[in-house]
């Protein structure tokens, strides 16, 4: 995975299939941790995601909560057509903000900003 420095305020994250996802994620949450000041929204590009299991889900919820609390955002990208099954099998459609792709996410993130 690569985390990306877009900004100070955004941060480009790109996540795989497991084994790697959850290792990567946690790898997110560190550099989180490291973090000298306010958070940052997050972009996770999940375009070479094919498949998630619960516990990559549970993954993006604690990430999802931490950013909120932070008073920041998550946007998911890059969604396949089979993880976004899962997605709306479990409601999580409603749960989480997605965009197309980075660019988009990018976009949101700086129109909200304004």
């Amino acid at each position: 995975m690569s985390i990306s420095e877009w900004s100070e305020s955004i941060f480009i994250a790109e996540v795989n299939d497991e084994p790697a996802f959850s290792e990567e994620m946690d790898a997110l949450m560190q550099r989180l941790d490291e973090v000298p000041g306010p958070l940052p929204d997050v972009i996770v590009n999940a375009a070479c995601v094919t498949y998630l299991n619960s516990s990559n889900i549970a993954q993006l919820l604690k990430l999802r909560k931490r950013l909120i609390d932070a008073g920041t955002r998550l946007r998911l990208c890059g969604i396949q057509e089979r993880v976004w099954t899962v997605m709306l099998a479990t409601g999580l459609e409603s749960v989480f903000e997605f965009t197309d792709d980075v660019s988009t996410s990018l976009a949101s993130l700086l129109i909200q900003s304004d």
